[in-house]
């Protein structure tokens, strides 16, 4: 285990770009895997199987879209940012989520349906955006302020990565909730409007 620990070390320094988007890309699949597994093995009457081309699209936007956009963004960010002074994180933070984060939820929502041949590749995205980077601000600012406060730059996408396996869930989970309709009638009223039909 030791080394096999230190090839991957050694792998992660001569190729950063490749080590962050095979861990970030791993990661990112991860959370759409325990998704399914979660609402298609266990939350179901009849187990089925997994849905591979969604898996794939995971892994094609962890691995090859997100993972290079993140490293770079990271590496200028501390380049221009050096450190981590308060007013220096204050300033990462801000910048990374209100100037990265909603190109990368487009990217996220139209990437996808391009990949799933939508008709409207930029329908969810208007549906989504909003609530979505909303939620986004809830869960990645502490997030990323304990990345930018403790985290060495060159592990920023891993840790990025490892926030986003729990963040995917989050998201998984929100989505496969049911709505309920605000003022919906409840059952009674329902019933005492048919007997009055």
């Amino acid at each position: 285990m030791a080394a096999l620990l230190r090839a991957f070390g050694s792998f992660f320094n001569k190729h950063p770009l490749a080590g962050n988007s095979l861990v970030y890309g791993s990661l990112y699949v991860g959370a759409e895997f325990s998704q399914q597994v979660i609402t298609r093995k266990f939350l179901t009457d009849h187990p089925q199987d997994l849905d591979k081309p969604t898996l794939g699209r995971y892994a094609i936007m962890g691995t090859f879209v997100y993972s290079p956009i993140l490293y770079n963004w990271y590496k200028w960010l501390d380049k221009t940012l050096p450190g981590n002074a308060k007013r220096i994180v204050v300033r990462k933070l801000l910048l990374d989520q209100f100037i990265l984060t909603p190109p990368l939820l487009v990217i996220f929502f139209t990437g996808m349906s391009l990949m799933e041949r939508q008709p409207n590749i930029f329908e969810e995205c208007q549906q989504k955006f909003v609530p979505t980077f909303a939620r986004s601000c809830l869960f990645w600012m502490p997030a990323q302020t304990l990345n930018f406060l403790l985290v060495p730059p060159k592990f920023r996408v891993v840790y990025v990565g490892s926030c986003a396996l729990a963040w995917v869930n989050i998201l998984c989970w929100v989505k496969r909730q049911k709505m309920t309709l605000k003022n919906a009638p409840t059952p009674n009223q329902t019933k005492a409007i048919k007997s009055e039909i």
